[in-house]
């Protein structure tokens, strides 16, 4: 029965060369797995994120651009600790002792994780406003007390641009409720004020009818989900008995179809003489005060 052939000896360079080759090797195989490993888990998050909240909220350019922000961060941390086990295992490879190198990494990496502690927080924080699809570039947000239109965003900061322009940049670490103000739809939310002893039934049909005619309009009927009308009677002020009005919009409409229900509301109730209050002030004169009046035992010539 013939004998297995030997291996060949290697000398202890050449073994140690093939050590480091088969090392490197590893170190490179397990970047490109990983980096494919989080390519891969990145779109499928993103794309169930944006199925979950409605196909018109995040295109796929967004998507695209979404996907390559937290993944390309996701593969840089990956590579760099790859590297660094790599590293380590050549060192021990060449007889280096690593354990003060190990030791040292360790406080190193304690000094960066104490003094890094704001940056890693705004990373983790940008990285949870993709991945929940919270919003995105173009949409008007109220963040960490800034109101206005989102300009730019990154994993470390989102910058606003509110109605005066005034640029406010916020660390996303900072944002503890972010409220999206152009989300799928919006809605009027309108309060018309009416004297007392107006007909609140006529006041209630003016409105109505407003409402379907701007529904009608070629101009704003595009802009609107639901005609605007009145909801409810939300108050009975000082002066006046407040009208709720109610209407659903398409995002991002609500401000200028609230501006044009105002105005049409105006000259409709001008028009059937519904009288829009204003506050008044009452003065009472109850006669002149006793100090003004002459004194009776006082006796004149």
């Amino acid at each position: 029965m013939p004998s297995m052939p030997e291996l060949p000896d290697f000398s202890p360079a050449a073994e140690t060369a093939l050590r480091l080759l088969l090392i490197i090797t590893a170190a490179l195989v397990a970047f490109l797995v990983g980096r494919m490993g989080i390519r891969i888990s990145m779109r499928h998050l993103v794309e169930r994120r944006s199925s979950e909240a409605g196909a018109a909220v995040l295109p796929p350019a967004e998507l695209e651009r979404r996907l390559n922000t937290v993944g390309n961060l996701a593969v840089r941390v990956i590579g760099v600790l790859i590297v660094i086990i790599a590293v380590l295992m050549s060192l021990d490879l060449f007889g280096i002792d690593i354990g003060p190198a190990i030791a040292g990494l360790g406080v190193v990496g304690i000094a960066v994780g104490l003094g890094a502690q704001s940056l890693i927080k705004d990373w983790l924080a940008g990285i949870f406003i993709v991945l929940e699809n919270q919003y995105s570039q173009g949409d008007v947000v109220s963040i960490a007390g800034a109101t206005g239109v989102v300009e730019d965003f990154s994993l470390r900061r989102t910058t606003l641009r509110s109605l005066d322009g005034t640029l406010h940049s916020v660390p996303n670490g900072e944002i503890m409720v972010a409220s999206n103000l152009t989300r799928l739809w919006a809605r009027v939310n309108l309060d018309v004020s009416v004297a007392y002893g107006t007909d609140i039934d006529r006041a209630t049909e003016v409105i109505r009818v407003i409402g379907e005619e701007l529904m009608a309009d070629e101009q704003w009927g595009s802009r609107l989900i639901e005609a605007p009308a009145v909801a409810r009677v939300e108050a009975l002020a000082d002066s006046a008995v407040e009208l709720k009005v109610l209407g659903q919009v398409h995002a991002g409409e609500q401000w200028a179809v609230t501006g044009e229900l105002r105005r049409r509301i105006l000259d409709a109730f001008g028009a059937a003489g519904i009288e829009i209050p204003f506050p008044h002030q009452v003065s009472i004169n109850r006669g002149e005060p006793y100090w003004s009046q002459p004194d009776e035992g006082t006796a004149s010539d």
